[in-house]
């Protein structure tokens, strides 16, 4: 699995019971906080791995940093950070690079194992399937209020939180239910990385915006223009396939375009199925995971939102 899908990994078999997947990821700085910088960024490049249903085990850091204008001391912390995420994760940090740049960077290429049978990828929407989603949108907004200076000390230390926590316990709970299909929801937005599920799939989705979790203050911050242009841009892109009622607010419709950073997984689960993962994602500590959605017969390969 490679080039020819848009996957959120690439698969390689090894054996009849082995295959790796590798993925890469690394963006400049969210937060202000080097440590939780750190931490964010690893954590969205281990997504990848758990969006495909498989489990990370060796990382590279990749780095790009300016030297002449910044104090190593703000790279260590970095490190520490991307170590701290990477030791919850179990993952063996082997090696990297670093590249001076006038901007700083951060990420990780990860490496994860997967049995070949159990690959989860964007494109088996099944008719009836329940769709889950494991965190809260609007980390594009709020990061935009962060730097005008607008967000609540409250709110930026709960998107900050979220970003930074890893999508393993939901991973972990899906292993034991019948998912047809898995991606993470980042820069594409909920809808843009949802329309790549639908395409292909000869099924259309129904979503009840109503139920979507969406991170307190964002549609205050949404409604005050703080949206970043990605959000403008992933609705360039896919509106075209996404009926919106006339009951969903265009500031509600701007945050299901947001493009999220570390954000959670979206689920395919059988629908007699549903209900049962929602509580066991809950009981693992997922508390956010929402039932957002249904995969229908018709109009296919189309995402209404009502």
């Amino acid at each position: 699995m490679g080039l020819e899908r848009a996957d959120d990994a690439g698969v390689y078999k090894v054996t009849d019971e082995i295959a790796i997947i590798q993925t890469v990821d690394f963006f400049t700085p969210i937060v202000d906080d080097p440590y939780w910088f750190g931490q964010i960024a690893a954590a969205n490049a281990l997504s990848d791995v758990y969006a495909m249903g498989g489990v990370p085990r060796t990382a590279m850091n990749l780095v790009a940093f300016p030297a002449k204008d910044m104090d190593v001391s703000v790279l260590r912390r970095i490190i520490e950070g991307g170590l701290v995420k990477m030791g919850e994760a179990g993952v063996v940090l082997v090696g990297g690079h670093t590249v001076e740049d006038t901007e700083l960077k951060y990420g990780l290429s990860v490496t994860g194992f997967i049995h070949p049978d159990r690959v989860l990828t964007k494109k088996n929407l099944r008719v009836g399937d329940r769709l889950i989603l494991t965190k809260p949108l609007g980390t594009g907004i709020i990061s935009t209020a962060i730097k005008g200076g607008l967000a609540s000390k409250a709110i930026i230390d709960q998107v900050t939180e979220s970003m930074a926590t890893l999508n393993k316990n939901a991973a972990e709970v899906m292993e034991d239910f019948p998912v047809h299909a898995c991606t993470d929801i980042t820069g594409f937005g909920f809808l843009g990385h949802l329309a790549e599920m639908v395409v292909g799939s000869g099924c259309g989705v129904g979503i009840a915006a109503s139920s979507v979790p969406v991170f307190p203050e964002t549609l205050e911050y949404g409604a005050m223009g703080l949206v970043p242009a990605g959000a403008y841009r992933n609705r360039e892109f896919r509106l075209s396939m996404v009926d919106f009622a006339s009951s969903v607010d265009r500031v509600l419709q701007d945050v299901l375009f947001d493009p999220q950073t570390s954000g959670g997984l979206l689920i395919c689960v059988a629908p007699e199925r549903a209900e049962d993962l929602l509580k066991a994602l809950k009981a693992k500590g997922v508390q956010d995971a929402a039932l957002v959605g249904v995969v229908v017969a018709e109009p296919k390969e189309r995402i209404i939102v009502e």
